[in-house]
C-alpha cells in the first residue's frame, strides 16, 4: 500500500503579510545635531532645522523665493550660454555636464537675476546655483552678474547678491578666473556711482567668489556657521602645518576678525536687507 504524500506548499502560499510602506522622502536627518525631522516641517522653516538652527543649502530659486516678494521677481540676462572652447573632459565632456546639470537643477545656469522688491524696497537681485555645478563661477555666471550690476548702476537701485559656490569653475580655467577681475570691475563702477551693495554669504562661499566679489559688500551679512573662505581649511591646515583656531572660517570667526558685518539667521534676513536699504538711503 502507497503512502499519499502532502504536497510542498508554494511560496504564493507563505508570503509575509504586507507592511504599510513609509513615502520616501518624508522625512531628513539634520548634519548638524542628527535628529530625524519631518520634511515639511523644516520647509515651513524655510530650510532650517527647528531642533538645532542648521541652515540647510538652498537653491537660488528657493532663495529668490524666500527674500523677494511673492510675484515680483522679474528674471534677466536670460539665454546665455557657455561654450567650450578648452575642450575640457574628465569623466564626462564639459558640454555633456552642463546638460546633465541643466537637467538636474532645473535651471540654465549657476544664476539667478533680475529686479525684485525684498518688502517693498526695490532692488537687484542676485543668487547663485549650489544646484548647479556646486555653483561654480564661470564665464556665464560672471557675465549675467555684471550685466546685473550695471543694470543696478544705471537705475540707481541697490544690489544684493547672494553667495553660494564652490568657487571659480575648473572646467573653464583661466577664463572662470578673469570673472573674479571682470565682476570687481563693475563694482568699482557701482561704487562710484554711489550704489549701495549688499553681500550676503551662505555655506558654502570660497575659493574665487570669495576672492572676488562676495568680499567687496558696503554691508557683509552671513547667515550662520557658514563656510566662508579661499582654501579649505583641511587644505590650510596640511600648508601650514598647524591646527587651526575652532570655528575657523564660519561665519562668528569672521564676524570676530572683522571681516562680516553681521551674522543673520534666514528668518530675519528680509528684514535685515529693508533695513539696510532704508538706513543708507
Amino acid at each position: 500500500m502507497t503512502q499519499t504524500q502532502t504536497p510542498a506548499r508554494t511560496w504564493t502560499e507563505i508570503k509575509p503579510p504586507r507592511k504599510a510602506s513609509v513615502p520616501e522622502g518624508l522625512w531628513l536627518r539634520c548634519p548638524g545635531c542628527a535628529a530625524m525631522i519631518y520634511r515639511r516641517q523644516v520647509e515651513a522653516s524655510l530650510n532650517v532645522c527647528p531642533e538645532c538652527g542648521h541652515h540647510f543649502r538652498i537653491s537660488a530659486s528657493q532663495r529668490v523665493e524666500q527674500l523677494a516678494d511673492p510675484g515680483t521677481f522679474t528674471r534677466m540676462f536670460t539665454g546665455l550660454e557657455t561654450g567650450d572652447p578648452l575642450r575640457f573632459e574628465d569623466l564626462k565632456r564639459y558640454p555633456d555636464r552642463v546638460k546633465a546639470e541643466r537637467r538636474k537643477s532645473g535651471n540654465d545656469e549657476a544664476i539667478l537675476a533680475g529686479e525684485a522688491f525684498i518688502k517693498g524696497r526695490p532692488t537687484v537681485l542676485s543668487c547663485l546655483d549650489l544646484t548647479f555645478m556646486m555653483g561654480s563661477m564661470g564665464c556665464v555666471v560672471g557675465e549675467v552678474l555684471t550685466r546685473a550690476i550695471e543694470h543696478a548702476t544705471e537705475k540707481a537701485l541697490p544690489l544684493v547678491i547672494v553667495s553660494c559656490s564652490g568657487g571659480a569653475r575648473m572646467q573653464e580655467a583661466a577664463l572662470s578666473l578673469m570673472q573674479m577681475a571682470k565682476t570687481s570691475a563693475a563694482l568699482a563702477r557701482f561704487d562710484d556711482a554711489g550704489g549701495l551693495f549688499i553681500s550676503v554669504l551662505t555655506d558654502p562661499t570660497t575659493g574665487g567668489v570669495t576672492a572676488s566679489f562676495a568680499m567687496l559688500g558696503d554691508v557683509i551679512l552671513a547667515e550662520p556657521k557658514a563656510l566662508i573662505g579661499f582654501a579649505g581649511p583641511r587644505v590650510i591646515k596640511q600648508t601650514i602645518r598647524q591646527d587651526l583656531p575652532p570655528g575657523f572660517q564660519r561665519s562668528e570667526f569672521l564676524l570676530e576678525k572683522g571681516l562680516v558685518d553681521r551674522v543673520v539667521p534666514r528668518v530675519e534676513l528680509r528684514d535685515e536687507i529693508a533695513r539696510i536699504i532704508d538706513y543708507t538711503g
